[in-house]
């Protein structure tokens, strides 16, 4: 490689980095961004209680106001009065928990609820809301895809259970930073059309694996861990990439590396009580579709950037991305 050639691939490798690490900030600082909810509806009262992971709202100075204020209830097209609402920090859980008193001026038949929890902790949040009513419960998944729904409080249609919870699977798997810096790593550690295909394979069976077993098992895991090994995962597989780039068997390495981002959709299961057939079947179809993107995107570039070396500087970001996001969560 001569001296134009050699700068150009530091240039193009800091580029990388710096975007990529500049992408991480934001968006990659929580990448297991969930809450859970539960509203009571007995005639025209209603009470809701919101369990919120504590490090999601550390930097709130007043949670009673601004999460409470985050999200709306509404029937019939009136919103709901406030009675009485508090807050307190649940030690044992590590969680903030926060309870409202509502009433309407008439019995609630449908409960329209709008979500603006994604504003005040991270984009990418995701709150799981379960509503009662006597016998009849309904739960709907609430994000800055779709902030609002209404519970209805019915037995929902086969059809409608299998496209809502899909719909849902499909929107986790793609909706995250830490997923699409992966799947990019993925799509770049494979040498072949024919190991990428067996790479995707071994990683969504270590994921499906994982999102199956881990429910059950006494352990669960915590956010916070499941997102420090989601950002080694793509470091690990950078450096398995430039250090032993004719490595054999480097899908075994993606099955435990798929096995630590299958706890992400444990843990999603865990909270929604969704159907784990339908779940996983939207995070495969929208992973497959993402790796066949990013593996045509990816061709393109390597032709184009042939004399750069491409893999070996795409590698470097990554490397510095997911150590850089790695040290973020445990300073953070």
């Amino acid at each position: 490689m001569n001296i134009r050639a050699s700068s150009a691939f530091i240039f193009v490798h800091q580029r990388l980095s710096i975007c990529l690490l500049a992408l991480a900030l934001p968006a990659g600082a929580h990448m297991v961004s969930i809450s859970t909810g539960e509203a009571r509806v007995d005639g025209a009262q209603v009470h809701y209680q919101l369990r919120m992971p504590w490090y999601e709202v550390a930097h709130v100075v007043n949670p009673e106001r601004t999460l409470l204020r985050s999200i709306e209830f509404s029937s019939s097209g009136v919103k709901a009065a406030v009675q009485k609402s508090s807050c307190r920090k649940l030690e044992d859980e590590s969680a903030l928990l926060c309870e409202e008193d509502l009433v309407f001026p008439a019995p609630v038949d449908v409960l329209d609820v709008r979500s603006s929890f994604h504003t005040v902790t991270v984009p990418n949040h995701v709150h799981l809301l379960r509503a009662v009513m006597g016998e009849r419960t309904d739960q709907v998944v609430l994000d800055l895809s779709f902030p609002a729904a209404s519970l209805r409080f019915r037995p929902p249609a086969p059809l409608e259970v299998a496209l809502q919870q899909t719909t849902a699977g499909a929107l986790r798997a793609a909706g995250g930073l830490a997923q699409l810096l992966f799947l990019a790593a993925l799509v770049i550690a494979a040498r072949t059309r024919r190991e990428l295909m067996l790479l995707t394979s071994m990683f969504v069976a270590g994921e499906i694996a994982s999102a199956l077993f881990v429910p059950g098992l006494a352990w669960q895991p915590a956010p916070r861990f499941v997102e420090s090994a989601a950002a080694l995962t793509i470091a690990y597989l950078a450096v398995e990439t430039l250090l032993l780039p004719e490595a054999g068997q480097r899908w075994l390495v993606v099955v435990v590396l798929g096995l630590l981002h299958g706890l992400y959709f444990a843990l999603f299961l865990t909270g929604s009580e969704y159907h784990a057939g339908y779940v996983l079947s939207g995070v495969v179809a929208a992973e497959l579709i993402l790796i066949a993107v990013l593996a045509w995107v990816w061709t393109w570039l390597a032709r184009a950037l042939h004399s750069l070396r491409p893999v070996r500087a795409a590698s470097a970001a990554l490397l510095v991305t997911g150590l850089g996001w790695f040290f973020l969560r445990l300073k953070g």
